[in-house]
């Protein structure tokens, strides 16, 4: 009996020790690859992620509205297809710089085929018509109010998905669609009410949100001709929309505007334009990135969160002062959206059948892919 109370008492102190070693190390676990690292670090990884995501998500939503807001150059579609062209630029020297260093980086080789080309065809006119609407309701109604403006994309997901899809959706999903409404007519109330208002603004917002929704419906259709690859979708739906916006440019005169611009040949200009443009590029893939060492839902609320963020930082920045209510449509859109997001991951939960990486995509589509993102 003693005995066996001494081995018992050495092991408690063994398995002690143990932990002690463990806390002292960092809890070491091991990630998706398998191999063993420290909580302390995988820890630092995923806010180094996050924090990078919101960068990037924050700037190119600044850097966008600054090169929009240039009242010498009312050139919106340009500046939209100019980034487009980058795009593609930046996915031919990714190509290259995966043939020269190939453990280094990793990007699918894509050859350019006509076939594919036109059946991305359809999505890339939704796409033209998401990155337009969404540069020019960022145009009219500023940062502060773009996330109240272009707040709408979850709604139309519901009554999209149920017209073209089918699909029907929960009691709590529609009343958190509901807050999302009730917050988005609140805040253009208030924003009419301090005298800031762009009807304008608001249309292109409603026009833009309706865009991303059928953007998402499309992606998922044509995904099969790009053999399930983001990156070759993307390489194929810019150049395809770089092509439809010269008619497009032609059309509404932005070519006499851009030639007659006083800065036509100041690099610091097309500096800033290439600089928009390499962020548009680097929003696909940082949301990757996050999804990747997060997940779908925890990637939906750091969206929110930088939403959030993304408003103070703007009302700071223009030194406005807005009223209470009008801060509460912003809680109420935000808010919403993250109810709505909590309710989908746990109705998928309860679905056996579906494949864990179909949410991660569809979290992926409808928010931040494309060159202008939010």
């Amino acid at each position: 009996m003693k005995y066996r109370t001494i081995s018992d008492n050495l092991r408690t102190q063994l398995k002690r020790s143990g932990i002690l070693r463990m806390a002292l190390a960092g809890s070491e676990t091991t990630d998706q690859d398998g191999h063993g690292e420290t909580f302390l670090l995988r820890a630092v990884r995923i806010a180094a992620v996050v924090a990078l995501y919101w960068f990037v998500s924050i700037t190119m939503v600044f850097l966008n509205n600054y090169l929009l807001d240039n009242r010498e150059l009312d050139a919106p579609l340009f500046v939209t297809f100019y980034q487009c062209v980058v795009t593609v630029g930046l996915c031919w020297l990714m190509q290259l710089l995966a043939t020269l260093c190939p453990g280094l980086i990793d990007f699918p080789s894509v050859k350019f085929d006509l076939k594919t080309s036109r059946e991305v065809l359809p999505l890339s006119v939704v796409f033209i018509g998401m990155i337009t609407f969404n540069n020019l309701c960022l145009k009219h109604v500023g940062v502060a109010f773009y996330t109240v403006g272009r707040s709408l994309s979850t709604v139309f997901n519901v009554l999209l998905s149920y017209i073209i899809l089918k699909q029907t959706t929960s009691l709590k999903a529609i009343l958190c669609c509901g807050i999302i409404l009730g917050g988005f007519w609140l805040g253009v109330d208030q924003e009419g009410i301090a005298g800031s208002l762009s009807w304008s603004g608001v249309f292109f917002g409603v026009i833009a949100s309706a865009c991303v929704s059928m953007n998402a419906i499309y992606t998922k259709k044509v995904m099969p001709a790009v053999d399930g690859n983001i990156w070759k979708l993307s390489y194929y739906n810019n150049i395809n929309a770089s092509v439809l916006f010269l008619p497009l440019i032609l059309v509404f005169g932005e070519f006499g505007r851009v030639f007659s611009f006083s800065r036509l040949t100041d690099l610091g200009f097309w500096g800033m334009m290439t600089l928009g443009g390499v962020f548009g590029f680097a929003i696909g893939y940082v949301t990757g990135l996050q999804i990747k060492y997060t997940s779908p839902l925890t990637h939906n609320v750091s969206g929110t969160a930088k939403a959030c963020a993304q408003t103070v930082i703007a009302v700071v920045y223009n030194s406005s002062s807005k009223s209470l209510l009008w801060w509460t449509s912003n809680m109420m859109v935000l808010g919403g959206s993250s109810a709505y997001t909590w309710v989908k991951s746990l109705e998928m939960k309860k679905t056996p059948h579906r494949e864990p990486q179909d949410s991660a995509k569809e979290k992926l589509l409808p928010g931040e892919k494309g060159n202008m993102g939010v």
